[in-house]
């Protein structure tokens, strides 16, 4: 069983789905500590390069595990948020397949990070045809930081492999894995290129709306085909 593990982040960028494109089981990791860099925000493309669609949280909130932070609604982000996304998609090959989507998400109104971000991937590995199996890490019962965490997350599921992003080979402790016999396989992703939508030159990592937008149904194919 390969299995992979991450935060659940907002509308990540295409090599995310990549790694879980690669493994039989995905933990959603909702019990670490929120990231700024990523669980609220991404980028997407605008007229003049790209542009950030960003989800506030509520103040003293980043500190907090992910299930546990607010979203502040007294900013009205989903308004902008969509608005964003239109003007950058609207005129994209294939954003008429998902603009019904972004309609209602944004017409919800979402109390905690997590659901609105856990939502969101879920529906984006439908989309991209993905067949995984999705485990939320906190109902596993697990302790542990750092690569230890990781470990017994395998263990706890009888994972033979785990698959990382290229960036753990700055911090994974590599013999824990060999001493628990767990192959540990860093993610191989080139960064698909295609015809962007208002981009003289291509900008990558973007956003999975941006690939979905000018790829559509062909967006999983090329994921799975970008080792």
């Amino acid at each position: 069983m390969k299995i992979a593990i991450h935060q659940a982040n907002y509308f990540p960028y295409p090599g995310f789905f990549h790694k879980i494109s690669q493994a039989d089981v995905l933990v959603i990791q909702d019990d670490v500590q929120f990231d700024k860099k990523a669980t609220n925000r991404n980028k997407i493309i605008s007229s003049t390069g790209y542009t950030w669609i960003n989800v506030p949280i509520k103040k003293g909130h980043q500190l907090l595990p992910i299930m546990d932070v607010k979203i502040n609604n007294e900013i009205p982000w989903r308004r902008k948020n969509y608005k964003k996304i239109c003007a950058g998609y609207n005129k994209a090959k294939f954003f008429h397949l998902y603009k019904d989507y972004f309609e209602n998400l944004y017409k919800k109104e979402w109390e905690n990070i997590f659901d609105l971000n856990f939502e969101t991937i879920k529906q984006v590995i439908r989309w991209l045809d993905i067949k995984v199996k999705i485990i939320i890490e906190s109902e596993l019962g697990v302790s542990g930081q750092q690569t230890e965490r990781l470990v017994n997350v395998c263990k706890k599921l009888g994972a033979d492999t785990y698959i990382s992003g290229i960036g753990g080979k700055k911090y994974l402790d590599e013999k824990s894995f060999e001493k628990n016999k767990i192959i540990l396989k860093y993610q191989n992703y080139n960064t698909i290129r295609y015809l962007q939508h208002l981009s003289k030159s291509f900008i990558p990592n973007l956003s999975i709306i941006d690939l979905l937008a000018n790829m559509g149904s062909e967006s999983g194919k090329l994921l799975k085909e970008s080792n």
